[in-house]
C-alpha cells in the first residue's frame, strides 16, 4: 500500500509539465492468457505463470492507476479455436487498477499466443499516441509477424510505443508457426515491437521484478524509474 502515497509524493514534487511527460498518453495492456501461462514446471508445487502475474498485477497497479488512462486486452482463451482468443475487456479508462485485476483474476489459460493479432487489435483502440505494454511468456505461435508489425507502426503510427515484459520466458527451438522467431534466440520475438517502436524489453523471472516492470512500462517514465532507485525493495 507504500505505492500509492509514494508516487503521488514524487508527482507533487516535481514540475507540472515534467511529472505529466510520459503520462498523458492511454495505455492499453496486453496480457498473456495463453495454456503455457497455467502450465506447471520441473517443481509441481511451485506457483504457475498466471498466479505469479496476478499477484504482480495486484501489487503494481495501485501505484500506476493514479497516472494514466489504462485498458486490458487478453489474449490466449475463450477463442473459436487456440488463435482467434482475442479478448478486449474494456477502453483505457481512469482508475481501471481494480478493473484491470479482476480481468486477469479471471483468466483460466488456454489457447495459444497471437502476439501480432493482440497488439493489433489493441492499437485499435488508442487514438494517434498511445501506450501498448505486452506481458507474454514466449513467442508467437499463430503465425504472426510482429517484426513486421512494429514496422508498420514505426512508419505509420509514430506516436505510439509498444512495451514488451518477457514474463519467465519459454523458448521455442523449433520456432513453429512464429516465421520470425529465429531473429531472436532465447528471447521472444515480441522484441522486434519494442525496438521498432521505441519501448522497453524487459527480461523478468521473478514476482518482484514483474511488479517493477509494469511500474516502469505503464506507469510514468519517471516514477517507474523511482522504483529502480538503490535501497527500493521490489520484493
Amino acid at each position: 500500500m507504500r505505492a500509492l502515497p509514494l508516487a503521488l509524493g514524487l508527482m507533487a514534487a516535481l514540475p507540472s509539465d515534467v511529472a505529466s511527460a510520459g503520462c498523458t498518453r492511454d495505455a492499453m495492456l496486453v496480457f498473456d492468457g495463453s495454456a503455457s501461462m497455467g502450465e506447471l514446471g520441473h517443481d509441481p508445487t511451485a506457483p504457475t505463470r498466471i498466479v505469479e502475474a496476478r499477484q504482480a498485477v495486484h501489487r503494481a497497479l495501485p501505484g500506476i492507476e493514479p497516472l494514466r488512462r489504462i485498458g486490458l486486452l487478453t489474449y490466449g482463451p475463450e477463442g473459436a479455436d487456440g488463435c482467434s482468443g482475442v479478448t478486449l475487456h474494456f477502453a483505457p479508462m481512469a482508475d481501471a487498477g481494480a478493473a484491470v485485476a479482476d480481468g486477469i483474476d479471471a483468466l483460466s489459460p488456454g489457447g495459444l499466443t497471437p502476439l501480432a493479432g493482440s497488439v493489433a487489435a489493441a492499437i485499435e483502440v488508442l487514438g494517434p499516441e498511445g501506450i501498448v505494454v505486452l506481458v507474454t511468456d514466449g513467442n508467437e505461435t499463430c503465425g504472426g509477424t510482429p517484426c513486421a508489425l512494429g514496422a508498420r507502426l514505426a512508419a505509420e503510427r509514430p506516436g505510439l510505443t509498444v512495451h514488451v515484459i518477457g514474463f519467465r520466458v519459454v523458448h521455442d527451438p523449433f520456432s513453429w508457426n512464429s516465421p520470425e522467431a529465429t531473429l531472436f534466440d532465447g528471447q521472444t520475438v515480441a522484441k522486434c515491437l519494442s525496438d521498432a517502436t521505441g519501448g522497453l524489453y524487459v527480461a523478468t523471472e521473478t514476482v518482484g521484478e514483474l511488479v517493477v516492470a509494469l511500474r516502469e512500462t505503464l506507469g510514468c517514465a519517471l516514477i517507474g524509474q523511482m522504483w529502480l532507485m538503490p535501497g527500493h525493495n521490489p520484493a
